[in-house]
């Protein structure tokens, strides 16, 4: 018997357990009484492992919940992220469309304000940056581009043709080292050869140190060179300074000032004149109402000529007199006046009848 029982021990506890329950379960229907011990008891007893079962219950349905709510949302980031690339794409096209409009536009005005003819066009390869010297237009000689004509842009020149083919036309850009061009500026009109660097800025070559140049001055063609008809605009000069024999002047190119995908071929035009420097408005002057207060003796102050005169004035006219009635003028009558000598006045002109004859002034 010992033996089962260490066998089934905790079978027979809580066998046991449970048979003294249902007697106190029982004892207590019976006699309608509330055993507070036992119930603190079952519930102590039966509480962590009730908490335990419904802490494994909860999670493991949450995470399911969760693991299921997160494969929703990483579906619905990708789809986002797929759309969010897909409004880039869009948003960066309508961008260059409306850059590609307002360049349009800003040339179809310079043709339409021009006197000249120009042709549109546009460059098809090897687009232009700090080292590219030459590229390639989708306009040829069918489309009556010649070798020589100059290519620009509303802003300034950009090149010129230095082959045509049938189809494209080839055109060297201003910074490439052997290009040269002959330019003035606007405002001091001062002649020079602008020179490709093989980079965006250029040179302005054979400029005295003796002539005048401002940085910031705008720099035009001069037509000189047979090229380019005078008055394209080529850029603004960046800095001055004095060299061994001719200044070294810097000269930003403004023809790529937005980059350089559209361009203008001039087929027919000429010479135009250069336009005016802007000059700086005027400073605003305020000026006072004139004075018309007391001058100390009760007397409106009044500007005229014989109260602003000077005593050295006064003995000014008096020789002026005295040489007069000489006959001659600061000593040009071959004798010195005499300048003790009061002047006799000149007789006055006879009064018509009836008028009074006016008084004699007194001698000075």
């Amino acid at each position: 018997m010992e033996a089962f029982f260490n066998r089934y021990r905790h079978v027979s506890l809580l066998v046991v357990v449970v048979f003294a329950q249902l007697i106190l379960l029982a004892w207590q229907i019976k006699t309608n009484q509330e055993a507070h011990g036992v119930r603190v008891w079952a519930v102590t007893a039966v509480t962590p492992l009730a908490r335990f079962v419904e802490e494994i219950r909860y999670k493991s349905v949450h995470f399911f919940s969760d693991y299921l709510a997160m494969a929703n949302v990483q579906q619905r980031n990708l789809q986002l992220v797929a759309e969010s690339n897909r409004l880039k794409l869009e948003n960066q096209t309508l961008r260059n469309e409306v850059q590609m409009a307002d360049r349009v536009r800003a040339m179809a005005t310079f043709v339409k304000e021009s006197p000249f003819k120009y042709l549109g066009a546009r460059i098809i390869n090897n687009a232009p940056g700090t080292n590219s010297k030459v590229v390639y237009i989708d306009r040829g000689s069918t489309s009556g581009v010649r070798r020589g004509m100059s290519v620009l842009t509303p802003d300034g020149i950009v090149g010129k043709v230095v082959a045509s083919y049938p189809t494209a036309a080839q055109v060297m850009l201003i910074n490439d080292l052997t290009f040269s061009g002959a330019v003035i500026t606007q405002k001091h009109r001062t002649r020079g050869v602008v020179k490709g660097q093989g980079h965006v800025k250029m040179l302005m070559d054979y400029v005295q140190n003796e002539e005048k140049l401002e940085v910031g001055e705008l720099v035009f063609t001069s037509g000189e060179d047979r090229i380019f008809p005078k008055g394209l605009a080529v850029g603004k000069i960046a800095s001055v300074k004095d060299g061994p024999q001719f200044k070294e002047v810097v000269v930003v190119p403004s023809g790529f000032r937005e980059g350089l995908e559209e361009v203008l071929v001039l087929t027919e035009g000429g010479h135009q004149p250069l336009p005016a420097a802007a000059t700086p408005p005027a400073p605003e002057v305020t000026l006072l109402p004139e004075p018309k207060g007391d001058d100390g003796t009760g007397n409106k102050f009044e500007a005229t000529p014989e109260k602003t005169k000077t005593e050295a004035d006064r003995i000014r006219e008096r020789y002026k007199q005295i040489e007069q009635w000489n006959g001659g003028q600061m000593g040009t009558s071959g004798r010195i006046p005499n300048y003790n000598v009061v002047p006799v006045p000149a007789a006055p002109a006879a009064a018509p009848p009836g008028a009074t004859p006016p008084a004699t002034p007194p001698a000075q």
